[in-house]
């Protein structure tokens, strides 16, 4: 995995050559406008990171903030990271069945989305998928996968 050494997100994007920004920039685009609250987007791991931040959940075993997804320009391809459609298996065939729907090519390890071009995805799909997982829920799905009771969150009431 290419790894960028930017510290912010504006120097990823200017970094990237022309045709890999306007690819990266469309599939962010869709990712901000469907991103639900309580997610930020920053630099992490090398790609941009869209992630629950440490002041509002910090019980993760690396000591980083829990990330949802992410977004990379790799050296022959770019990348989606879809951790809710890794940790919950009813988003993950809402993706394929989106995948056979639009007639294009699903190529994805556990997380990882693979795409050259940004039309390559079902863009409408993606952006129902991120918008899908409020952090709390994302929360839960990393507790269940980490075999972690249910903790107190900060942010959250308590019921």
């Amino acid at each position: 995995m290419v790894q960028s050494k930017a510290n912010t997100v504006k120097e990823y994007l200017d970094d990237l050559p022309a045709d890999r920004r306007k690819e990266i920039a469309k599939v962010r685009s869709v990712v901000r406008k469907n991103l639900p609250k309580g997610y930020r987007e920053t630099m992490g791991f090398g790609v941009i990171c869209y992630e629950i931040p440490l002041e509002r959940y910090d019980d993760t075993y690396n000591k980083k903030p829990l990330g949802y997804a992410g977004l990379a320009a790799q050296k022959n391809f770019n990348t989606l990271y879809l951790m809710g459609a890794y940790a919950d298996p009813k988003q993950r065939k809402r993706l394929e069945a989106a995948f056979r729907e639009s007639g294009k090519t699903m190529d994805m390890g556990k997380s990882c989305l693979h795409f050259r071009k940004a039309d390559d995805l079902p863009l409408e799909a993606i952006g129902e998928i991120i918008a899908s997982t409020h952090p709390d829920r994302m929360i839960e799905l990393y507790e269940e996968a980490r075999g972690k009771a249910t903790s107190k969150r900060k942010g959250r009431a308590s019921s």
